[in-house]
C-alpha cells in the first residue's frame, strides 16, 4: 500500500489560486489511479477528481469542473491537483487517495477505505 502525502495548501483569498501536490513512495501513475477529494467540518466528504490509469479517463465533479485540473508528472511520479478561482466554500482539507476512478468517484459521500488516503493538506479561502 503506497503511502500517500499531499501538499500545497495555505491560506488564499477568493478568487486565487493554489496547487496541490500528491506523491509518495511507491506512487506509480502508470498503474495507479488516483483521486482527489475534499472534506469539510461537518460536510460530507466530496470526491472532486480522478484520472484512471486504465484507460486515462479524467473526470470532475460540478462543483469543481472548469475550476480545478487534475494532472500528473510522471517523471516526478507526482498527482496535482490545480485550483483556480478558488471560493470560501472551498475551503477544507484536501486528499489524494489511489482509488478506482470513474464518474462515481465525483459525488458527495465517496466511500473511501480506510488508510488509502493521505493526511491531507488544509485549504482555506478567506479575505
Amino acid at each position: 500500500q503506497v503511502q500517500l502525502v499531499e501538499s500545497g495548501g495555505g491560506l488564499v483569498q477568493p478568487g486565487g489560486s493554489l496547487r496541490l501536490s500528491c506523491t509518495g513512495a511507491g506512487l506509480n501513475t502508470d498503474y495507479m489511479s488516483i483521486g482527489w477529494f475534499r472534506q469539510a467540518p461537518g460536510k460530507a466528504r466530496e470526491g472532486l477528481s480522478c484520472f484512471s490509469a486504465i484507460d486515462g479517463r479524467i473526470f470532475y465533479a460540478d462543483s469543481v469542473k472548469g475550476r480545478f485540473t487534475i494532472s500528473r508528472d510522471r517523471d516526478k511520479n507526482t498527482v496535482y491537483l490545480e485550483m483556480n478561482d478558488l471560493k470560501p466554500e472551498d475551503a477544507a482539507a484536501y486528499y489524494c487517495v489511489q482509488t478506482f476512478c470513474d464518474a462515481g468517484f465525483c459525488r458527495e459521500g465517496v466511500p473511501v477505505a480506510p488508510g488509502t488516503a493521505g493526511q491531507g493538506t488544509q485549504v482555506t479561502v478567506s479575505g
